[in-house]
């Protein structure tokens, strides 16, 4: 196990609701049809001018409210953002840590690996904890409205911004990590991708590649994989598990998810049709609805399991603490 603590979660939705209606008069698709396909019925998009570090600093704010702990109580700051943050350098970590007020008192870092940067950040921010580096404060951030276009109707009609945060310390006993299984396969073929522009020298859009399908198939495969390696790691059995969150690109995917896990949506909470495709920020955004709105209580188990392109995936078990 590794001993450390969930203090305090938090999510932003930053701007307006923006519904699939909306959306599909501007692109001329027939809005019944996309949210049946989708399950998305709304998603947030945040006004022009909205800084990412400002975003993450909210959320990041509200987790250390929720912890009951002071912003200078950290030592350790990860900003996750798939889709490059404020500015290409420095980190938009260190506009976070400035907006909390914070010069000096801690390192602040930013961490990409798509839509499994939250899980990813999870698991670093536990294994600093646990060798005396803490609390450490996770932060995903994704304003990813602004790398959509009309013009590519099927990212435009699936994402949207959010973030969510999450402060970890010290563990108490029998409360922890009690597995984690990470990977990652770049021999597959590029499914989703955001092009460098200094790269590529001109404005570049999120752009899906590969056939709704076949990223539905490799994306089972990988989540059942982590699971599973996460839960025999820790010699638990899924029907066990109290809770069970899961990476939610679209509302059917999710569904697939928890058919595949044999997992009951009881068991589980859907954030997907109220903000949409968020990167990121999904498992945290999932994970913070989870902590304020279910009966989590002392010893329950929670799977978090997350994949993202490249195709990164991962599971993480996590028993709750008293």
């Amino acid at each position: 196990m590794i001993p450390v603590r969930i203090l305090g979660t938090a999510s932003v939705l930053p701007g307006p609701a923006v519904t699939t209606a909306e959306l599909c008069a501007r692109v001329g698709r027939d809005a019944a049809e996309v949210a049946r396909k989708t399950g998305i019925l709304t998603r947030h998009f945040a006004p022009p001018g909205t800084k990412a570090a400002d975003v993450a600093a909210q959320a990041l704010r509200g987790a250390l409210d929720a912890a009951g702990l002071e912003a200078r109580a950290l030592r350790r700051i990860l900003c996750v953002t798939s889709m490059g943050g404020d500015v290409t350098t420095p980190a938009t970590a260190n506009r976070v840590a400035a907006a909390l007020g914070l010069s000096g008192s801690c390192d602040a870092m930013d961490l990409s690996n798509a839509c499994m940067g939250f899980l990813s950040a999870f698991d670093l921010a536990a294994r600093s904890v646990a060798t005396g580096l803490g609390p450490v404060g996770i932060v995903s951030v994704e304003l990813l409205s602004r790398t959509t276009t009309p013009e590519e109707p099927r990212p435009y009609l699936v994402l949207g911004d959010a973030a969510a945060a999450a402060v970890l310390g010290a563990g108490r006993s029998g409360e922890g990590v009690l597995g984690v299984a990470l990977g990652n396969d770049g021999t597959l073929p590029t499914d989703v991708v955001l092009e460098n522009p200094m790269v590529t020298g001109k404005l570049e859009r999120m752009r899906f590649l590969t056939p709704s399908q076949e990223m539905t198939r490799v994306a089972l495969d990988a989540l059942v994989r982590a699971a599973r390696a996460a839960l025999d790691e820790a010699g638990v059995a899924l029907r066990d598990v109290e809770w069970v969150l899961t990476h939610q690109p679209n509302g059917s995917m999710l569904e697939a998810i928890l058919q595949a896990l044999e997992v009951s949506p009881e068991r589980s909470v859907c954030v997907v049709d109220t903000v949409g495709s968020v990167g990121s920020a999904s498992l945290g955004t999932s994970l913070d609805r989870l902590l304020r709105t279910r009966p989590v209580k002392p010893g329950h188990r929670i799977l978090l399991v997350g994949v993202g392109a490249g195709v990164a995936h991962g599971a993480v078990l996590y028993q709750v603490g008293g």
